[in-house]
């Protein structure tokens, strides 16, 4: 179909469908807002243009009785881009450049006081025992205790703690929360020293 005839096909119908009906017997509000007689009908209101006003507007007020409301639709995606895995060439050569150790630092805890600055925390680990190292700006590692009903898993990506007045973490006063929602008090505190080779 033509552009121009599939938007005048339309327009052509209106004449028909504005018209009143001789043989339906219901009144035109329209011609009755005219002749004077808007008062006869129930909830007329004088607020439309009159008849005589033209015939674009006699359409409007006929039409233009249905209250109009808008929809506003809001949509926000985020993507997600993991790394992807390195090829079996790429990782036999990454092995190949790392330094090798006969073994690892020992290392002892030691007693510290029962607070750290959080501003102070420059990075979380999970350790063994149910245990978080904690990576201090000033090159001291912490190891924190967890609760009981914890695990350190939990805590893979970080955690959350409230802010306090002190702007200490301390352990039985703190709790901890992970990335994934779980909630655990803090424990004992202890510094990590390394002791030998």
């Amino acid at each position: 179909m033509n552009p121009l005839a599939a938007l005048v096909a339309p327009l052509l119908l209106l004449p028909a469908a504005i018209a009143p009906e001789e043989s339906s017997g219901v009144a035109d509000p329209i011609a009755m807002e005219s002749a004077g007689l808007a008062g006869d009908l129930p909830g007329a209101e004088a607020e439309w243009p009159q008849a005589d006003a033209g015939p674009l507007l006699s359409i409007v007020g006929a039409v233009g009785r249905d209250v109009a409301r808008q929809v506003s639709i809001e949509q926000r995606l985020i993507i997600r881009i993991a790394p992807q895995a390195p090829s079996p060439q790429q990782r036999a050569t990454i092995l190949s450049d790392l330094p090798r150790k006969s073994a690892s630092p020992k290392v002892e805890e030691r007693s510290m006081g029962k607070c750290v600055p959080v501003a102070g925390i420059a990075g979380v680990q999970i350790a063994p025992q149910n245990r978080l190292l904690l990576f201090m700006r000033d090159t001291r590692v912490v190891s924190a205790a967890l609760d009981k009903g914890c695990t350190a898993r939990d805590f893979y990506s970080g955690f959350y703690v409230a802010r306090t007045a002190d702007g200490q973490m301390c352990s039985g006063r703190d709790k901890l929360q992970s990335r994934n929602g779980a909630n655990c008090k803090l424990g004992k505190l202890k510094q990590l020293v390394q002791t030998g080779n």
